[in-house]
């Protein structure tokens, strides 16, 4: 099974009126910022809004999360493929199925297996095949009905940690030539899933960068909104 086919086995998962967002891109990229603003303007149109975090999100997901950037050995590529996994599977189980099923829910995830893609099937060259077959039982064949890259490049990312000053955790630490592949990692990433991926330029000013978000949500809703009877 090349690629694509394995691309085809991936689907938004089916709760009218509700939708499932993601954020992606490498440290300093502005996701946090843009989610907030997206999560408030969201609940200004009555919209409920759950944010969260991958890995995380339950307790077993952030026992995983501390394990995993709290690390101080390296953890083998394919360790760090099934404890993402594994969170992430829990938390669709756990949380995000069971709140898509209430009317009129958001939930936003920051980071999802797009991040997988990128940093272990790219950056730790496990290969995006491995990554996408490891997660084809159910409910990992879920994924967003749109997914936001912010695009940067790999030296914006380590200006801004720079300007952060804050402790690095285990992939913040990793050199060039990693965020580099992080980089082409999202791009392959975004040519697999053309339709559900959307590369937002993070080098704009932050309203920019959410204007243009704004308009693609604008879209999304208005094209599943109910249509008014005759």
């Amino acid at each position: 099974m090349n690629l694509e086919e394995l691309a085809k086995k991936f689907r938004a998962p089916a709760f009218p009126g509700s939708y499932f967002l993601s954020f992606e891109g490498i440290e300093g990229a502005g996701k946090s910022t843009q989610i907030v603003k997206v999560k408030e303007d969201l609940e200004s149109r009555g919209f409920r809004v759950l944010v969260l975090r991958e890995p995380g999100g339950t307790s077993f997901g952030e026992k995983l999360r501390q394990a995993i950037l709290n690390s101080q050995t390296d953890l083998h590529p394919v360790a760090e493929l099934h404890l993402f996994a594994s969170s992430r599977a829990q938390l669709l189980h756990e949380v995000t199925l069971k709140e898509l099923n209430v009317p009129n829910t958001v939930i936003i995830y920051d980071r999802y297996i797009d991040s997988t893609l990128s940093y272990q099937g790219n950056a730790r060259k496990l290969g995006f095949e491995t990554v996408l077959q490891s997660h084809l039982a159910f409910p990992l064949t879920l994924v967003p009905h749109l997914t936001f890259y912010l695009k940067i490049p790999a030296d914006l990312s380590h200006g801004r940690q720079k300007l952060r000053n804050a402790p690095k955790d285990y992939f913040e630490k990793q050199g060039d030539d990693f965020y580099e592949a992080l980089v082409s990692g999202y791009e392959k990433a975004c040519e697999l899933f053309p339709n559900r991926i959307l590369t937002i330029n993070g080098n704009q000013d932050v309203e920019s960068v959410f204007s243009d978000i704004k308009g693609h949500l604008d879209q999304l809703i208005l094209e599943n909104s109910p249509r008014p009877e005759n």
